[in-house]
């Protein structure tokens, strides 16, 4: 709800913005000069974005006759990963479907970059965007695990609330184009913008275990940190709690469609 609070006044704002220009373009000769002078600054919102319940906004500012610098923000609520079902049908796996069902997920992205336009000038034609992206990801995974009774023999099934972040730094480039499709109106087309870099963070639960218990989580920690994975994984597991720590690559694709409003 305060995301959704958060956007609507975003465009409130715009919107006051707009008619602020529009009263200067017919007040008269004191206000010629702004008028005519076309704003530096455009602010945009990533609708695509909606899409996979992101709130993507950006702020463009003209700094020179075909460049400009741009922030990024990005925020996705903690929630079930998107489109959940049909990456479960792709995985076709029962146990994994479990955990992904069971899996919530938020980001909060930071997305510094510089434009340097192709075309008539700042803000219009195709454009390269160096940039650079600083994230934090949230994780929550009830883990089930196995483990067997020392004096009773029996088999029992846990489950223990694994939770924790994951801090990413990289850098990419972003071919684009952009249009005028109005005075104030502006559409941008992210076409394609791979970048990659280095990945650190950490799940973990803080609970009482028995040895028996610990023994089961160990095994289960074993099968998900093994095998062909590019991340280096260190785990923990006590009397007190266990842990997952981890650090190796990471790599993603920015794309999408935004709409401005130039001032």
């Amino acid at each position: 709800m305060k995301i959704k609070f958060f956007l609507i006044l975003f465009l409130i704002s715009l919107m006051q913005v707009t008619k602020l220009v529009n009263a200067q373009t017919t007040a008269g000769p004191k206000s010629f000069v702004v008028a005519n002078t076309p704003g530096k600054n455009l602010a945009k919102i990533n609708f695509t974005a909606l899409i996979f319940n992101n709130y993507s906004l950006q702020y463009e500012r003209a700094i020179g006759k075909r460049i400009s610098a741009v922030i990024g923000f990005k925020f996705m609520p903690k929630g079930q990963i998107p489109f959940l079902n049909s990456i479960k049908s792709l995985v076709n796996d029962p146990e994994t479907n479990k955990q992904l069902d069971n899996l919530k997920v938020g980001s909060t992205v930071f997305t510094p970059e510089f434009r340097f336009y192709c075309g008539q000038g700042v803000f219009r034609g195709f454009y390269l965007a160096p940039f650079a992206r600083f994230g934090s990801f949230t994780a929550d995974l009830p883990l089930d695990y196995t483990y067997t009774e020392t004096n009773s023999g029996n088999k029992l099934t846990a489950t223990i609330p694994l939770s924790g972040k994951v801090n990413g730094i990289t850098g990419g480039l972003m071919l684009g184009a952009q249009w005028k499709l109005s005075k104030l109106l502006y559409l941008d087309w992210w076409i394609l913008g791979p970048h990659y870099g280095s990945s650190t963070g950490s799940v973990k639960v803080t609970q009482a275990l028995t040895p028996d218990q610990q023994e089961g989580i160990r095994e289960e920690l074993k099968d998900i940190t093994d095998g062909d994975n590019p991340l280096k994984a260190t785990t923990s597991v006590d009397e007190t709690g266990a842990s997952i720590n981890f650090k190796g690559p990471f790599a993603g694709i920015r794309a999408g469609l935004c709409l401005g409003f130039r001032f």
